[in-house]
């Protein structure tokens, strides 16, 4: 292909090149079908933009006889160098610039939108650069120069260039990269010019003949520059004046923006009456949102609602604490309250209702916020209110008929689903304001709903009912509730005939399970609805969940229903009803239910539960290896793991000294081994055949691992029986295939029995053996030579490897790993001996990556390591540094001989404050990268 050689070239004569070549590469870059040479088109262009050369050629590509595309680039250009570069402007040629750009504006303004718009920006750019010294009054002349006649442009066009040009003033400013000292400035002098801005957009709101397009550009403007902080007591006017422009249809989105900007601006609140004004005039838009409901019209809803919330939302204090017009905020409150249950079902016919419960945080947390005496006050006011808004969020959470939901997507399906969950936090909060009187409230609706055999019940009612229940006690500690006794009772009487609503009847259970754990007497009125749910498919995630907390939290009370529980359970894991993550979720909860039990039932139970999966494991274990198998294999491994996790007898002694279950429910103390290590011990011989045959796959080696891990993370030193057979296989595993999986094993391993005598000789030879064959994988199969030395260099051999790695995750463990060892060097003579004679190592790959191997995001690592030697290896670190910064280029060719001696006197000096190492360090990898003092390295 020719293009890519064409173009290659083209980077090489850049400063020769004619305009018609930018026109090429354009060309390429916009027409050509071909992705390749798009991109290469793509780079040239954007290193030509740069380049001193564009200051020539971006006014030729503004040339009249140009496409928009090719104009639209000079433009960008020009925006481009005046942002970015403009330290390369002098000073003289300020004024020029500013002719040349106004003479394009004006010229574009009639034309391409895209270009004009660019060049607006270009212009706004350059007067953030000049203001305000070198161009005092910018905007004042900005709106001069568009007001005055002439150049043969209509006045409409240049009205709306002047308000494109205003537009994005501010805008450019917010993005700008203007060194902090110069935004402050920049800011104040913005401020300042609001008073050339403000009558010229009222002027053209407030004119009758203004064209729609004018006043929608003025709308644009004003949101723009409230952005800025303009005091609310300034365009005061402004805002009545959009309120004015909101009937109109062309004009509404634009409007509602521009509302909301100014009153959204934390400074507003200073300005009360102007808020107070603003009041009323919200409220005057209630017949308006009415319209709209009844039309179905969303989006004029959507505008109203949230004019009215970001009033309300950014304002409640300031409202509340104006007593004498309580009456009118308490309207606000109810307008917002219609907005909540404005009808339909979110987000099928309606989208708004969501917009609203953030108020209802907000103006909570603001009541409750005022001392106690002020505080009765509201709460008289507004007790009622919220509930009122209980009633309204539980019918706006209620489920549409069964037809109508069907004919949801899938997509509406969640997001109604999501849309709930932010209705069950808000109902958790509000029970805050409202204490035990909302739980009888509930209760008491739902026993009238339940007990009325007069009036039929709609499900989604008793439903909507249940979900408020099961919102506040997921999180609220319900245990003192009386009514939380009546409602175990009620739940046995609802007819489920629903999907959603027997789901609701698992989670509510489930969010009850605590108290069912004080009151185990009403666990015969609502364990039989949780097992039966467990045979259903459809109810797989709510079934389960519940059975695992109940598990959990009811264990002691549950031995009179093990035997139930285990054989419904082992029903539907041999009938495969349940998704693999349930099934995992299922085997939890039978680990909680057997801890509770003697250790023979546990046996007993478990040989039950098991044994099918062993011999299917087993049956499994002489296939030859197919991906069919592998799933089945790691799915019984994965069960095996879950139910390891949980079954932990040691808890029943621990918890009854701890006085969180009472004497009479725990079991005694169990002799002989724990039941877990009994069965691994029975299949240990099967697994290690399992893990001959599939031992080259990560999969399944981590399924095996995951049993023993979370075995040892479960039982602790009970593990004991199994150290030194598993130190032994995990040492056979890693010497053949080493998978990481297998080293976070070790780690466990090592973590809770290396400390024990009896255990340390299998722990010594399995770390040992992990840390050779690890080492030789880094040295590229040079390890062996190395194992027979002392038991620290294999570490930090590795850790000075690990150290030149690229990712990231890799260097700043292998950091924190050099941070925790070197203080040690004072106690562990072998580690401070190792250090001794080859720390020098250490501090060149820390070194060289501040030099420009690593990321700059990784300096403060680095630091650490060096501040840590600095702390415990003083007098070595002093002469490794001079020996290592010796070689010159090293750790950079950009740096000189003076700055490597200063960076080491520097770091010497420095063994207290970590901060000014951190400091030091990145000032010399900027040195080190050619960065030091450029506009890149003070972005970073």
């Amino acid at each position: 292909m020719l293009y890519p050689f064409l173009f290659g070239l083209l980077f090489l004569v850049l400063p020769a090149l004619k305009y018609s070549n930018y026109s090429a590469a354009l060309h390429q870059l916009y027409y050509d079908p071909n992705i390749e040479n798009k991109n290469l088109a793509q780079k040239w262009l954007m290193q030509a933009q740069v380049s001193p050369q564009a200051w020539q050629f971006c006014w030729a590509l503004l040339s009249p006889d140009k496409v928009p595309e090719i104009q639209y680039f000079g433009a960008s250009a020009l925006h481009t160098k005046i942002s970015r570069y403009w330290s390369d402007i002098p000073t003289d040629q300020y004024e020029s610039l500013k002719t040349q750009l106004f003479s394009q504006i004006a010229c574009f303004s009639s034309g391409s939108k895209m270009v004009l718009t660019r060049l607006c920006v270009a212009l706004a750019s350059l007067a953030l650069n000049t203001m305000p010294e070198a161009w005092p009054g910018a905007v004042a002349e900005m709106v001069r120069v568009f007001q005055e006649e002439g150049g043969g442009v209509d006045g409409r066009a240049r009205c709306l260039a002047l308000l494109e040009l205003l537009t994005v003033l501010p805008e450019e400013f917010q993005t700008s990269r203007l060194p902090q000292y110069r935004k402050g400035q920049v800011r104040g002098a913005l401020g300042r010019e609001w008073g050339s801005v403000c009558p010229l957009l009222q002027q053209l709101l407030r004119r009758t003949d203004s064209p729609g397009a004018v006043k929608a550009r003025v709308l644009r403007c004003l949101s723009s520059w409230v952005l800025l902080d303009v005091p609310l007591s300034e365009s005061e006017g402004l805002v009545h004046d959009c309120f004015g422009a909101l009937p109109d249809p062309e004009l509404f989105d634009t409007a509602v923006e521009a509302i909301v900007n100014a009153i959204s601006q934390p400074d507003s609140q200073r300005y009360v009456n102007t808020l107070l004004k603003l009041v009323p005039q919200v409220l005057a838009l209630q017949e308006q949102l009415r319209e709209a409901v009844q039309n179905g019209d969303m989006e004029t809803c959507h505008g109203i609602c949230r004019i009215a919330v970001t009033l309300g939302e950014n304002h409640s204090r300031t409202l509340l604490e104006q007593v004498d017009h309580w009456q009118s905020f308490l309207a606000l409150v109810n307008m917002i309250m219609f907005c909540t249950g404005i009808p339909g079902h979110y987000p099928v016919n309606e989208t708004t209702s969501s917009l609203t419960l953030t108020f209802w945080y907000t103006l909570q947390d603001e009541i409750m916020s005022f001392e106690s005496d002020k505080q009765a006050v509201y709460l008289q006011v507004y007790r009622p209110v919220y509930f009122q808004l209980v009633d309204v969020l539980l019918h706006k959470a209620q489920f549409p008929s069964d037809q109508e939901y069907a004919s949801w997507s899938s997509d509406e399906k969640e997001q109604f689903r999501i849309y709930r969950v932010d209705i069950s936090d808000t109902l958790m909060y509000v029970y805050e304001m409202l204490g035990a009187e909302l739980l009888s409230n509930l209760y008491d609706k739902l026993g009238r709903l339940l007990t009325n055999a007069e009036q039929p019940t709609s499900w989604q009612h008793t439903e909507a009912l249940l979900y408020g229940f099961q919102s506040i006690a997921e999180t609220i500690d319900v245990n003192y509730s009386d009514v939380i006794p009546g409602l175990i009772g009620l739940i046995p009487r609802i007819n489920i005939n629903n999907i959603q609503l027997a789901d609701t009847v698992m989670f509510t259970i489930g969010a009850l399970a605590e108290w069912l754990a004080d009151h185990p007497v009403m666990l015969s009125s609502v364990l039989p609805l949780v097992l039966q749910a467990l045979g259903n498919p459809d109810l797989s995630v709510s079934s389960v969940s519940t059975l695992k907390k109940i598990c959990r939290e009811c264990k002691y009370d549950l031995p009179p229903y093990a035997t139930n529980i285990v054989a419904v359970s082992q029903e539907v894991l041999i009938k495969q009803i349940h998704k693999t993550s349930q099934c995992m979720w299922l085997m939890q909860a039978l680990g909680f239910l057997l801890s509770a039990l003697p250790v023979e039932d546990i046996l007993r139970n478990l040989h039950s539960l098991i044994t099918p999966y062993i011999q299917q494991l087993e049956k499994l274990a002489d296939e030859t290896p197919n991906p069919s198998n592998k799933l089945a294999i790691i799915h019984i491994l994965g069960l095996l793991s879950n139910l390891f996790t949980t079954l932990d007898i040691s808890k029943q002694d621990d918890e009854s000294a701890e006085g969180s279950a009472p004497p009479v429910k725990t079991a005694p103390p169990q002799p002989g081994p724990n039941p877990v290590v009994v069965v691994l011990q029975q299949v240990f011989a099967l697994i290690q055949t399992v893990l001959s045959k599939w031992l080259n796959d990560s999969q399944v080696v981590e399924a095996v691992c995951a049993i023993f891990e979370k075995s040892v993370k479960t039982l602790l030193h009970d593990f004991a029986p199994m150290v030194s057979q598993l130190s032994e296989m995990l040492g056979q595993m890693y010497s053949t295939i080493p998978q990481a999986s297998a080293l976070d094993l070790t780690r466990q391993m090592v973590h809770i029995f290396a400390s024990e005598t009896d255990h340390f000789p299998p722990i010594k030879a399995l770390f040992e053996l992990v840390t050779s064959v690890t080492l030789s994988i880094f040295q590229q199969g040079r390890g062996s030579s190395i194992v027979d030395l002392c038991f620290f260099l294999p570490l930090l051999l590795l850790g000075v490897l690990s150290l030149k790695f690229p990712e990231a995750p890799t260097v700043k463990s292998t950091c924190l790993f050099f941070t925790e060892l070197l203080p040690h060097c004072s106690d562990v003579p072998p580690l401070a001996r190792v250090v001794q004679e080859d720390g020098k190592l250490l501090v060149q790959a820390v070194l060289e990556g501040i030099g420009g191997g690593a990321s700059r995001s990784l300096m403060d690592q680095f630091a650490e390591v060096l501040f840590s030697l600095n702390k415990n290896c003083f007098s070595l670190l002093a002469v490794w540094l001079k020996e290592a910064l010796q070689p010159p280029g090293f750790p950079s060719s950009r740096i000189t001989v003076d700055q490597k001696d200063n960076f080491s006197q520097q770091i010497l000096r420095e063994r207290v404050n970590k901060r000014r190492v951190k400091d030091i360090v990145k000032e010399f990898t900027l040195l080190c990268r050619g960065l030091h003092g450029t506009e890149y390295a003070a972005e970073y």
